[in-house]
């Protein structure tokens, strides 16, 4: 399939007013204006004309819950938190996925084509998170990377809940030993199975332990709930201990401690800012955190927590953070190219690059405006949604 006309942004670099893109085999094969790419008369594939039009990468969203708190389902749709035990590493998220969520096709329809999607943060930790894309109705046929991370938190929520139960945690101190209990007990776990593997002897492998490995080994990061500045940087000091990769989710008093965040080197994911600031430790939650991150040279990208604020208003969410400081360009960054990075899976998508997944999002305009509609949405190279035909 050709797709013709319109502007490309690619993000990588390179704008491509009245462009084309080719797409075969579910990924892109082509891309560059008209006078670089030569379409035979001849040609049998089809050819989708979109002048005026905004092209872009699929958008996609670095931390929700879509599927695994479903909408209009109370109790019986909510699998996010197993809240009776509060270290529980050997959850996956895949298992309590359900695409037959409503906001799977609300997803779709504002161009969102992959999601990291997880447990919830009620617990010290809560499980591994799963990167899907948002079309299709078996997850395991939608999984670009499970695990892809592993849930930790910090702050109110395990207080919360556990001390509300009468056991711990019901203290930060508690939360962090936990923590580090765990992480020392994976650590030996690792160790003891590389001498029996090395020296040739059996080993008995430990369900609730083998889900650590690949944190341990870099494979996959340490994806932190952390809101107030003291539990951000809790976070920091357990990672540094354990030589840990990490993102930094909701980090929502970043901005006063930009420049030390930008020092330690991880990552953040910001939001919801679009929800109210219903809890003690979101006080400081302002749309000015991406840019004031952004700025100090933090690579960030942007949140829903979806069911928290609705997926599609991810878009809309990035252009509230351009309003409040953060540039245009790293607007559109912050919701394509630097959550593929920070979930590990940039060599698939976020840009529009020759090999990458032919996933791409079209807009009659600029996404982050409100008014803007989406025209198509392209997932493996298949158009998943067409604003013509469902405007019929």
């Amino acid at each position: 399939m050709y797709i013709i006309g319109g502007k490309i942004m690619t993000m990588a670099g390179r704008e491509i007013e009245d462009g084309i893109l080719r797409l075969k085999n579910g990924k892109i094969a082509e891309i560059g204006a008209k006078e670089e790419i030569d379409i035979s008369p001849e040609c049998d594939e089809r050819v989708l004309v979109v002048k005026d039009a905004l092209i872009m990468p699929g958008i996609i969203e670095a931390h929700c819950h879509m599927g695994i708190t479903e909408e209009k389902k109370g109790m019986e749709g909510d699998d996010c938190n197993e809240t009776v035990n509060p270290i529980t590493p050997y959850l996956r998220a895949i298992d309590a996925i359900n695409p037959m969520d409503a906001a799977f096709g609300e997803a779709v329809r504002a161009g969102i084509t992959a999601a990291m999607i997880g447990p919830g943060s009620s617990n010290v930790v809560g499980g591994q998170f799963a990167l899907l894309k948002t079309k299709g109705r078996r997850v395991d046929d939608l999984i670009v990377k499970a695990p892809a991370a592993m849930k930790v938190s910090f702050g109110e929520n395990p207080k919360v809940n556990y001390s509300g139960q009468g056991k711990s945690p019901s203290t930060r101190m508690a939360i962090a030993a936990m923590l580090r209990q765990e992480l020392s007990d994976a650590k030996d776990y690792l160790r003891r199975k590389d001498e029996a593997q090395a020296k040739g002897e059996s080993f008995q492998e430990d369900f609730t332990k083998e889900c650590w490995i690949p944190v341990l080994r870099k494979e996959i990061p340490l994806k932190a709930h952390v809101h107030r500045v003291d539990d951000i940087f809790t976070a920091i000091r357990i990672a540094r201990e354990f030589d840990l990769d990490m993102t930094l989710d909701h980090c929502s008093e970043g901005h006063l401690i930009a420049e030390e965040i930008a020092e330690e080197g991880f990552p953040a994911i910001v939001g919801p800012d679009l929800a109210s600031r219903n809890k003690i430790e979101v006080q400081n939650m302002s749309f000015k955190t991406a840019g004031v991150l952004n700025q100090a040279r933090v690579m960030t990208a942007l949140t829903t927590d979806h069911p928290v604020s609705l997926i599609q208003s991810l878009p809309i969410c990035a252009g509230l953070a351009v309003k409040a400081g953060l540039p245009l360009v790293e607007g559109f960054k912050a919701i394509t190219i630097y959550p593929a990075i920070i979930c590990g899976v940039e060599e698939r998508m976020g840009s529009l690059e020759i090999g990458k997944d032919a996933d791409i999002a079209i807009f009659d305009g600029n996404p982050m405006e409100v008014f803007t509609r989406t025209l198509y949405t392209i997932i493996d190279g298949e158009i998943v949604y067409d604003a013509t035909q469902n405007e019929k």
